[in-house]
């Protein structure tokens, strides 16, 4: 049976990156080939120039025409090659790009549901009481504010002449009572020669000595 149908294959399955990278070595092999045939033509070229038309020249001419159509069966296969080579790495741009959306999806799901527990926990109401609430702190708090900074029997339209005349009257009182006491204090003993006994000293000091002190 085995001999009819084969074995199971249980080598690793070919990749579409490594079945691109053969079909590209096939096309480079191929070149290869092409640049030699091309090589040969030029020399026949060359030779069938310089000869005279007869059998020789017939014979070199049928050579270079069968060079030339494996040239041409060459470039088609190559060509094929090239094609599939192309169309592979096409297939594996559209393979790679779909992993790449495959990926962003399960990333935006997971997120989506992490998103939903987080956002399930908070209670929009309870938020926009607490705006209101510290809204209503704010502004109470403005009030209190307001309140402390009143004045109190300050009239709002003062004269600035008026205050000036009155500090000036004040000053000049001040300046006279000045003089007036100095000269009323003059040939008084002064307050710390004065019979006055301290709150810390036991016993009274003796009259004569104060008065020859005060002498």
């Amino acid at each position: 049976m085995n001999r009819l149908f084969g074995t199971k294959n249980t080598g690793p399955k070919p990749t579409l990156n490594s079945a691109i990278s053969t079909t590209d070595t096939h096309v480079e092999s191929l070149d290869v080939k092409l640049a030699k045939l091309n090589a040969e033509l030029t020399v026949y070229q060359q030779r069938m120039f310089k000869m005279r038309d007869g059998p020789g020249k017939s014979a070199l001419k049928q050579k270079a025409l069968k060079i030339l159509q494996r040239r041409k069966m060459i470039e088609s296969q190559r060509d094929q090659l090239q094609q599939q080579s192309w169309n592979m790495e096409q297939a594996s741009m559209m393979t790679d790009n779909l992993k790449n959306v495959m990926t962003t999806v399960d990333v935006m799901k997971d997120t989506n549901k992490t998103l939903k527990k987080q956002y399930g926990k908070i209670d929009i109401d309870k938020i926009e009481r607490l705006q209101d609430e510290m809204q209503d702190l704010m502004e109470v708090g403005n009030e209190i504010q307001e309140s402390m900074g009143r004045s109190y029997d300050v009239p709002e339209d003062v004269d600035e002449a008026e205050l000036d005349a009155e500090l000036e009257a004040l000053g000049e009182e001040a300046e006279f009572e000045g003089l007036s006491s100095g000269k009323e204090g003059m040939g008084e003993t002064p307050g710390f020669l004065v019979d006055e006994v301290p709150n810390f000293v036991d016993e009274p000091p003796e009259q004569g000595k104060v008065k020859e002190a005060a002498g």
